[in-house]
C-alpha cells in the first residue's frame, strides 16, 4: 500500500486538541508518577487507553520511565474496538500525526514483521477510527526523542493470532532498538469492589509473567481485558527477547478520577525488563 498519514481522530474529545494543553496535562501526569527504579533493560510496557483524564495518571507510571529515551522504535500492539477482522493489521508506511507533531512509521521494521508471518497484513484503514493506539501517542511524543512507531491492531485476539504475533515479534526484534507497548484496559463497568477482585487476577498473571494463565483466563471468562490478546502477545514476545522480570507499577480504576465507583473501568501500568 502507498504511504499514508494517519491524522488524529480523538484530539479534542479523548484528549486535548491543542499542543499546549496536551503538554500541560501529559507533563503533569509524568511529573506526578512515581514508578520507582526498574533495573535492567526495558523491553516492554503495558498501558491503558481510556480518555486521558481517566487513564493518563496510570499510563504515566510506565511512560515516565521513557523520558530521555531517543532513537528507538515503539511497536504498538492494541485491540480493534470498531473494526472486525481476522489477523493483525499493521500500518506499515507513512506517519501518524497528532497536535504534538508527526511520528514516522519505521517502514523497514514494519516490512520485516509483515514478512515474518502471514497473519500480519498491511492495512492503514483499520487504524483510522481506533483509539487504543492513538491514546499512547501523547505520552510517547513527550517522552521519546526522534520517535518512530509500528502500529499494530489485533482483530479476533484468538490464541492462534496471539501466538503468530508473538513469534513474529520474537523473530524480528532481536538486535533492533525497539520497545513493545501493549495497549489494554482491564474489566469494564463493574462495581469497583468487583473490578478490583477480578482485575487482581490479571495483575497477578502479569506480575508473574504468566501469559499462558492469562490466555486461558481470556478464553474462559468474559470482561477480562479488552486488550488481553495484545497483552499476552507482548508478554510472550518480551520473554523471548530476554525479559525475566515484570513490575506492575500502578493499578487504579476510572472511579478514582471520576468519583463514580458503581461502574468502573480498570487500568494497569506494567513493565517487562531483562536483567542482562
Amino acid at each position: 500500500m502507498s504511504a499514508a498519514l494517519r491524522r488524529a481522530a480523538f484530539a479534542g474529545s479523548w484528549y486535548p486538541r491543542s499542543a499546549a494543553a496536551i503538554v500541560e496535562e501529559v507533563d503533569g501526569y509524568l511529573a506526578a508518577a512515581s514508578p520507582g527504579a526498574v533495573k535492567g533493560r526495558l523491553i516492554g510496557l503495558v498501558s491503558p487507553h481510556a480518555g486521558l483524564h481517566y487513564s493518563g495518571p496510570v499510563a504515566a507510571y510506565g511512560y515516565s520511565l521513557l523520558r530521555g529515551l531517543s532513537g528507538v522504535t515503539v511497536v504498538l500492539v492494541g485491540p480493534s474496538h470498531r473494526a472486525a477482522f481476522e489477523g493483525v493489521a499493521v500500518h506499515a508506511s507513512g506517519a501518524w500525526e497528532t497536535p504534538l507533531g508527526v511520528a514516522p512509521i519505521d517502514e523497514a521494521l514494519a516490512q520485516a514483521l509483515l514478512a515474518a508471518d502471514a497473519t500480519l497484513f498491511d492495512d492503514p484503514g483499520r487504524h483510522r477510527d481506533e483509539h487504543s493506539l492513538e491514546m499512547q501517542m501523547p505520552f510517547l511524543q513527550r517522552a521519546v526523542a526522534g520517535l518512530r512507531i509500528v502500529p499494530m491492531l489485533m482483530g479476533t485476539q484468538a490464541r492462534e493470532e496471539v501466538e503468530a504475533l508473538a513469534a513474529a515479534l520474537a523473530r524480528v526484534l532481536p538486535g533492533r532498538a525497539a520497545l513493545l507497548v501493549a495497549s489494554s484496559d482491564l474489566s469494564h463497568y463493574q462495581a469497583a469492589t468487583v473490578a478490583s477482585r477480578l482485575d487482581a487476577e490479571v495483575v497477578g498473571d502479569v506480575r508473574r509473567m504468566d501469559p499462558d494463565a492469562l490466555m486461558q483466563r481470556l478464553e474462559t471468562r468474559d470482561n477480562v481485558a479488552c486488550g488481553g490478546g495484545p497483552l499476552v502477545a507482548v508478554m510472550k514476545a518480551a520473554r523471548a527477547l530476554g525479559a525475566d522480570r515484570s513490575m506492575v507499577l500502578r493499578y487504579a480504576d476510572s472511579g478514582d478520577v471520576g468519583g463514580d465507583k458503581a461502574q468502573v473501568v480498570g487500568y494497569m501500568s506494567a513493565v517487562f525488563a531483562a536483567s542482562a
